[in-house]
């Protein structure tokens, strides 16, 4: 009888050891591939809990990539520049942020900004948090060869309120939708926004817009991030953005994420 408590509470002993090894496996923080951004670099991370519930998901950059960027030049700030490789970083997650909608981001760095002009003609990084894969966006054309899943949008209440699209599209990219009560519409010059994107009837990323300058002068930010009333995929979706910096690097965290049924 003593033998077989003594095997029971082993066995006890074994399942329960297994079972904080697999919560370990689901807890911590996990990091995507770094990539080369001018004399610095640039990575992905996601944060989960140990049920696996996603907490934080982030873009990390150097202080060293931040310091090389190169500020105007040639661009004249009036469009997307998608040819100029050395300013446009597709950044990879961890295979665990696949419980989040988000695929893979986006990086673009603006030395003069883009249109609209004296709005966001602002040295300025645009971080797309896209929601389809990198070839459905790279199929994305020109607005003016092909407008049609452009206009394509979905219901209002799949955009937040106060979001209105000023017109038009960008190739590899999507409708951009922005907040009408954001400080840059408003007397403000622009710091920092966060934009949505659509595209064939489907929102395909979240969009936090901010400035060198801006980038380099906090070190400690967060705003909510505007929610629509319904999603089209059920998941884990962020409430807020931060910026952080901290020991030589600083991040561009979705945080406070919180779980939402498709309707």
């Amino acid at each position: 009888m003593k033998k077989i408590f003594l095997l029971s509470v082993a066995i006890t002993a074994l399942l329960s050891s297994c079972k904080k090894d697999k919560d370990l496996d689901k807890a911590g923080i996990f990091k995507g591939p770094e990539v080369q951004v001018h004399g610095g670099k640039s990575w992905t991370w996601i944060q989960l809990t140990k049920a696996g519930v996603p907490e934080k998901l982030g873009v990390t950059i150097t202080d060293a990539a931040l310091n090389t960027l190169p500020v105007g030049g040639h661009d004249d700030g009036h469009d997307h520049d998608h040819g100029n490789m050395d300013n446009n970083w597709k950044l990879k997650f961890h295979p665990k942020a696949s419980v989040t909608p988000f695929i893979y981001t986006g990086m673009d760095w603006n030395p003069s900004g883009h249109e609209p002009d004296q709005v966001y003609t602002t040295p300025h990084f645009d971080f797309h948090f896209y929601m389809s894969t990198p070839e459905e966006i790279a199929a994305i054309p020109p607005y003016q060869v092909d407008s049609s899943k452009f206009l394509q949008w979905p219901a209002a209440d799949y955009l937040p309120a106060f979001y209105i699209n000023p017109g038009g599209g960008v190739p590899q990219m999507g409708c951009h939708w922005v907040d009408v009560t954001s400080g840059e519409f408003n007397g403000q010059p622009f710091t920092q926004t966060f934009i949505y994107g659509t595209y064939a009837n489907k929102v395909n990323f979240y969009e936090p817009m901010i400035t060198l300058d801006f980038m380099k002068a906090q070190s400690n930010f967060e705003r909510t991030i505007p929610q629509p009333a319904k999603v089209k995929q059920s998941g884990w979706y962020p409430t807020k953005m931060k910026l952080l910096k901290h020991d030589g690097v600083t991040e561009i965290i979705l945080d406070a994420f919180v779980f939402r049924t498709q309707s």
